[in-house]
């Protein structure tokens, strides 16, 4: 087993005893592949270094419920269990897993131009981008049990259908790419999920999943700046009312906005409001090489993408960023991104 480094053993220290708190992470592995099969086939066979490098961070984390992204979807949901398997021989078990049919690489019902290239059938012409069915999808792995039946999910919301939503428009007012791609649309570039988990004394504690489209690859129409912002409302709104009933109960945001508050491109603005809205609380993750970045991007730099943002109501007892203490640690081979935790007390 790969030696853990001081990042690695320092959150391990920071997580005594989940009887009386619980961690809640957020990791984008970036374990898609470039087809499907080919990330089951990678974490089955072995001597993948990524594979080996994501299993060690996750591993060590030690995360209660662990919300990730850029894991590709199947229908049976095999590669997440090839996954799990492999984090239960490092002796970290997730006996219940969440793994919805995301967006990306999802057709529209019939062939149309989604991006506004001229052309349909590529890969930015799905509901979210991808080459296949389910390519770059989010998962849930969860040491507590999940209710199912309370599970809510909002991928299906046409982008048209949110409140005040910021959809592109040509030069002369009329819809970017057209009416007819609009009214198709869906929102959610990944998905958007609120799965209710079942705390040691019954009750719910809810987490509200997703993973936004980059504010980036468009043109001055500026679709998936204004469709990032869409995704991150998205969270307010529901808060609000305005897409259903309000969730019941103490809550955590767990993603990948995929926007930075002070750096980058993209409508800073909403994730601006997410986080100084009183219904949470931003505990501000650290490390201490990377500060709050929790992305180093080559071109973009460092910069905070990744949240775990508990409700107002819940005791933040620790929080961090596992950020890589040299080149050959395990958080640098795994992904780009780094894991995001946050322990809460369990009164």
């Amino acid at each position: 087993m790969k030696r853990l480094t001081a990042g690695l053993l320092l959150i391990l220290a920071a997580g005594a005893g989940w009887a009386e708190s619980l961690r809640i992470a957020t990791f984008n592995t970036e374990l898609s592949r470039a087809g499907p099969g080919l990330l089951l086939r990678d974490l089955t066979r072995g001597g993948d270094t990524q594979v080996a490098a994501a299993v060690d961070v996750i591993a060590a984390a030690q995360a209660d419920v662990l919300a990730l992204q850029g894991i590709d979807w199947d229908l049976e949901g095999r590669a997440l269990a090839a996954l799990a398997a492999r984090l239960a021989e490092r002796g970290l078990d997730y006996p219940y897993h969440v793994a919805l049919q995301p967006n990306s690489g999802r057709p529209p019902p019939t062939p149309l131009d989604l991006d506004g290239d001229g052309k349909a059938g590529g890969p930015r012409d799905n509901q979210g981008y991808g080459r296949f069915r389910g390519q770059g999808g989010i998962a849930l792995l969860s040491r507590l049990p999940v209710d199912r039946e309370g599970i809510r999910d909002f991928s299906a919301l046409l982008w048209q259908d949110l409140p005040g939503a910021l959809l592109p428009q040509r030069n002369d007012g009329s819809p970017f790419p057209s009416a007819e791609a609009q009214s198709v649309q869906r929102l959610s570039a990944t998905a958007h999920w609120l799965v209710p988990l079942i705390l040691p004394d019954g009750s719910r504690l809810s987490v509200m999943t997703f993973h936004a489209t980059p504010p980036l690859f468009d043109g001055p129409e500026d679709r998936n700046g204004r469709r990032n912002h869409d995704e991150i409302r998205l969270w307010q709104l529901l808060l609000d009312g305005r897409l259903g009933p309000v969730p019941g109960g103490p809550f955590v945001i767990a993603g990948d906005a995929n926007l930075d508050p002070d750096r980058g491109e993209g409508r800073r603005e909403a994730i601006r409001s997410l986080l100084s809205d009183p219904r949470l609380q931003d505990p501000r993750p650290e490390s201490a090489e990377g500060g709050t970045a929790t992305v180093d991007w080559q071109s973009a730099g460092r910069m905070r993408v990744d949240y775990v943002l508990p409700s107002a109501g819940l005791t933040v007892a620790a929080s961090g960023v596992v950020w890589p203490d040299g080149p050959d640690a395990p958080a640098a081979a795994a992904s780009r991104h780094r894991l995001v935790w946050v322990d809460l007390l369990l009164d």
